[in-house]
């Protein structure tokens, strides 16, 4: 299972971290080993003084696909989620800084929840749905899919092109404004709609 991520999604994400907005989609691969296991907590690695939270909806593959276009990408993932892309921005800068990759500050083992899936057809449609995280019971993230630049179908079309995709594949669309630090005792939960599909603690 490999995790495929999209940055600069959304456009007041962009503003906020005063980056340019791509012409096209940003990709970039998380390993197999960055989830974190159900129940145990994210530990804030000790190479970053500055580990940010990302929400994002996520979706996952369910056959292999290459080449999808854009009006069949409907037909190659059942079930979405939310998940956070844990990102430790201090490194992230240092790289971006002398033009070098981000796996680093992205990839690194434990830096990727992904919520409890669950079927899309509940919803109307994948490009009208809320989603928000709670940091101790407070909102600091809420967005719905509508404000995506490119839409989810456009980006599993977009990703096919580079990459084959498997079943059990998942994609991360990119994270709206809000981003912010965690602290060791901070607990994040993540919400699609009213339905709360991750519940994680920071130490």
């Amino acid at each position: 299972m490999k995790i495929i991520c999209i940055g600069r999604n959304y456009v007041n994400h962009i503003a906020e971290l005063n980056n340019e907005r791509p012409d096209e989609p940003v990709i970039f691969i998380k390993p197999d080993t960055a989830p974190v296991q159900k129940q145990f907590p994210f530990i804030i690695p000790e190479f970053s003084s500055a580990v940010h939270y990302e929400i994002e909806v996520i979706v996952k593959i369910n056959k292999v696909g290459k080449h999808i276009a854009p009006k069949f990408a409907h037909k190659y993932y059942d079930e979405i989620s939310v998940g956070i892309d844990f990102t430790a921005r201090d490194l992230q800068d240092k790289l971006k800084a002398k033009g070098l990759p981000w796996e680093k500050a992205k990839a690194f083992d434990g830096s990727a929840i992904l919520g409890d899936f669950i079927d899309k057809n509940g919803f109307e449609t994948v490009d009208n749905i809320n989603f928000e995280l709670l940091k101790n019971g407070q909102s600091v993230q809420k967005s719905n899919t509508g404000y995506m630049l490119w839409k989810v179908d456009e980006l599993v079309a977009e990703v096919s092109k580079y990459f084959t995709l498997r079943t059990g594949d998942v994609i991360f669309t990119g994270t709206p404004e809000g981003v912010g630090p965690v602290a060791p005792g901070d607990v994040l939960e993540g919400f699609l709609e009213e339905k709360k599909l991750f519940k994680v603690q920071v130490k």
